[in-house]
């Protein structure tokens, strides 16, 4: 089983502005607390002005951010791009800006999440100074192709393909429930499964919802509305509701699973932390041929009865070494939802005493 790897946690600067148009310098001068001999100046250029337009975004939106995540001072002019800044910081920069104009070269939109992905795994990893490609591992389906924005994601992702029980661990935010659904649709559209199959355990978050009315759908919807907004966003709407009607995307509550085999399909626990002991080893046990099974939970969200064991923390630690099972642990650092989401982990965590803290 892949180990818990830790991440090394990402500083941000805080660079210039835009001014304007993109002709107008972004930054002046030295960047803040760095002196001339520790600071280097590089020269980009790039052959066509109509994307680069495109890769600096309105009134070079996606240059500031570049400064603003990286420490450095940056301005356009013309087809060239100038940087200056400490030089580990303005190679990773050269590096951002040269592979997201490949890909804007090649039809590709981008955006501001583009730019943080690409940084994130620049820090992460060292960079080459004739580096052609950026290392992110993606999923691509007919409506879109999704792009690791952390190092840990290309993990989880590279897992997903290469094993047939992966675990995604760790704090809200860190997309490990929406590339699961996105990898389930991926091996749809390919053939590579018949069927897609998502669950959830019908635990509330601390509070009693009481006689829920409606058909069984209507009843476990509410549970399972986050696995709805993931397959909407992969899949085109009138196809997951075409397949829904046909049974080939099943969406049902942990209960329903017992009894069955769930062969030559894509099969995702979510919120596993809130499974007990034995709804756990149960759903683990529906693994027929042909399947993939992605187990995906927070261990800091834990809504079960004081006293009950999550039945997620005891399965990576009994399946720990056993071939074709991987465990992937994200952490704070891999938040992407946004920054503030970060903090606020962040400052919870800090809450908890440390011998009290979920081990998985």
């Amino acid at each position: 089983m892949t180990g818990f790897r830790g991440q090394p946690a990402a500083g941000a600067g805080r660079g210039g502005k835009p001014q304007g148009g993109r002709l107008q310098p972004v930054g002046r001068g030295t960047p803040t607390g760095k002196s001339q001999a520790s600071t280097k100046r590089i020269v980009v250029p790039f052959e066509d002005n109509r994307y680069l337009s495109q890769l600096l975004g309105e009134h070079d939106a996606n240059l500031a951010l570049i400064e603003d995540r990286l420490g450095v001072e940056a301005h356009a002019l013309g087809n060239v791009v100038t940087i200056t800044g400490p030089e580990t910081s303005c190679d990773i920069a050269r590096v951002v800006l040269e592979q997201l104009y490949r890909r804007v070269s090649a039809g590709e939109h981008i955006g501001p999440g583009d730019f943080d992905g690409l940084i994130r795994h620049a820090r992460q990893q060292p960079v080459a100074a004739d580096t052609s490609a950026d290392g992110q591992a993606q999923i691509a389906t007919r409506r879109k192709v999704i792009k690791a924005r952390t190092t840990m994601q290309s993990t989880y992702m590279r897992a997903l393909q290469s094993s047939d029980l992966v675990f995604g661990i760790g704090p809200a935010g860190t997309g490990k429930t929406y590339l699961a659904v996105a990898y389930a649709a991926h091996c749809l559209e390919r053939g590579i499964v018949e069927r897609i199959i998502l669950s959830r355990p019908a635990v509330e978050a601390g509070e009693r919802l009481g006689f829920l009315p409606g058909d069984m759908r209507d009843k476990v919807d509410p549970y399972l509305r986050p696995l709805y907004d993931a397959l909407y966003d992969v899949l085109p709407p009138e196809k997951v509701e075409r397949d829904i009607e046909a049974g080939v995307i099943e969406i049902a509550p942990l209960a329903f699973m017992r009894g069955r085999t769930l062969s030559n399909a894509c099969v995702i626990l979510d919120e596993a932390q809130n499974t007990s002991s034995m709804q756990m080893k149960m759903f683990l046990t529906r693994l027929g041929e042909g399947s993939k099974m992605t187990i995906t939970g927070d261990p800091s969200q834990i809504d079960l009865p004081p006293g009950m064991t999550s039945g997620l923390e005891e399965a990576v630690r009994l399946l720990d070494g056993v071939q074709g099972i991987e465990a992937i642990r994200f952490a704070n650092v891999d938040v992407v939802r946004r920054d503030l989401v970060a903090k606020i982990v962040e400052a919870y965590d800090a809450l908890i005493p440390a011998q009290k803290k979920p081990k998985v």
